[in-house]
């Protein structure tokens, strides 16, 4: 497995890249001590998992490298992203596991 140290983005407050900014390059539990709201964001490298909630909790969105002028409103976030964390890059076969219930638990595929 091959992780990218370079993996970057950048929240704003408001559309368009502006107001108050929180860059970061790893994961971050709760965003809500840099921003009081979230408008537009800027995938400057890697892909991250975005959520509503602190603690990675919540609803997610998936960003890959990009400029977001008004993600948040475009996919009915609102303003309330309130946690991040990075997809390490993976080269090579892929492999997943499904169970059937939680835990891991039941049947596996």
């Amino acid at each position: 497995m091959f992780v990218c140290s370079l993996l970057q983005i950048i929240f704003y407050e408001d559309r368009n890249f502006m107001g108050r900014s929180y860059e970061t390059s790893s994961d971050c539990a709760d965003m809500s001590s840099y921003l009081s709201r979230c408008h537009s964001c800027r995938v400057e490298s890697g892909c991250f998992m975005v959520y509503d909630r602190p603690n990675y909790m919540g609803n997610q969105y998936f960003m890959k490298r990009g400029e977001y002028a008004d993600y948040m409103s475009t996919m009915g976030m609102r303003d309330c992203i309130r946690s991040c964390r990075m997809i390490p890059m993976h080269r090579g076969s892929y492999r997943m596991r499904i169970y059937e219930r939680e835990n891991f638990e039941g049947q596996m595929y």
